[in-house]
């Protein structure tokens, strides 16, 4: 089998390695019994799901400072509603950058006032706003690092008077931050950590707690931190492949190391874009985000060339989104910069014979 280059914007590409250890433990994780048959409250998981958690924090550099790591169900897009279920009493600030921002904005209002301190919608999410002010007597502020189908990322973040929410869905791990700037931070695992099934939050504990309102027990952070992340049956494979992938990272020198490979890729790519006179970029050159290239064809009437060529090179998933069309590159942090040069040396070869 001919492993393809993988652009997809998600479920992601996961290290070789992973996939390989992630496959042994659905035949034989525990002395002849499948992952996905044992007991999730045997001692086996329990040291999986201690184990990620652990990681998780590590990694981020959060251990011993107040927080808790949690692998929930139901997507980033159910944080969208427990974020404000558990934190809105009265009114809260978005930073509106995107559709996942949006989305998060169109949910936080089913149960009270929103408002957007910034938004670049009108201009098509090209872009990432600057120079908002954050209002100290809202309950938080809500931003989301970096944006899949527009390809923009913050490249800083404010030093918010009011706990701070992101959604880092598409780059976690990605790049070297401070951390505990943020209060509560969500990800999906499908974009850069694991396979779809999964959804990390990383939660200070001390902003819990303080709303009037009464909390289903399924949507309260308090309750799943109270069981270790085992309040119900919690998706075992994409818990346990997340580990593995954290654990890589690990091993390869932690964030600090897969940014440095992340910096080259993004070069690589919008170097490519910005050289090749047949391409153009989305977005605007100071936000582009280092996990989502996306770019279009200047002349559609080369697009089945293209196309064809990109099949043939074993390249998948560059298709942007509908709503943008053109192309998008997503260069998570198991792509490889091998990869990227593929990609490019086709972009390159398509202006030869124009």
């Amino acid at each position: 089998m001919i492993k393809k280059h993988n652009f997809s914007a998600g479920p992601c590409v996961l290290p070789k390695s992973v996939i390989q250890k992630a496959s042994e433990a659905l035949l034989d994780f525990d002395n002849g019994l499948s992952l996905i048959e044992i007991s999730h409250r045997s001692k086996p998981f329990v040291d999986v799901m201690e184990q990620a958690r652990s990681l998780a924090l590590e990694l981020l550099g959060l251990e011993g400072k107040g927080y808790k790591a949690l692998f929930l169900q139901g997507g980033a897009s159910s944080q969208f509603l427990m974020v404000a279920l558990n934190l809105l009493e009265k009114r809260a600030g978005y930073l509106n950058t995107g559709t996942w921002s949006d989305k998060a904005i169109k949910e936080a209002k089913i149960y009270d006032d929103i408002y957007e301190v910034g938004s670049s919608k009108t201009a098509g999410f090209n872009y990432i706003p600057k120079g908002y002010d954050i209002p100290e007597d809202y309950d938080y502020f809500h931003c989301t690092s970096n944006n899949t189908i527009f390809g923009t990322q913050m490249k800083n973040f404010p030093n918010s008077p009011i706990p701070m929410v992101c959604d880092m869905s598409s780059d976690i791990f990605s790049r070297t931050l401070d951390f505990s700037k943020f209060d509560l931070i969500y990800a999906g695992a499908q974009k850069n950590m694991g396979p779809a099934g999964t959804t990390l939050v990383i939660v200070k504990e001390d902003i819990l707690g303080k709303v009037s309102r009464k909390i289903p027990s399924m949507m309260d952070y308090k309750v799943h931190i109270s069981k270790g992340s085992m309040f119900n049956t919690p998706p075992v494979f994409a818990v346990y492949t997340s580990m593995l992938t954290m654990q890589w990272l690990k091993d390869l020198g932690g964030i600090k190391a897969i940014e440095e490979e992340n910096e080259k890729k993004a070069r690589l790519m919008y170097s490519e874009i910005d050289l090749n006179p047949l391409f153009k970029g989305y977005s605007v050159k100071e936000d582009r985000s280092h996990m989502n290239a996306t770019f279009t064809l200047e002349n559609e009437n080369l697009k089945e060339t293209f196309d064809a060529m990109i099949k043939e090179a074993g390249i998948n998933g560059l298709n942007g989104h509908r709503s943008v069309g053109g192309y998008r590159a997503s260069m998570y942090n198991a792509l490889t910069l091998d990869s990227v040069k593929v990609l490019v040396e086709v972009m390159s070869e398509l202006e030869s014979k124009a």
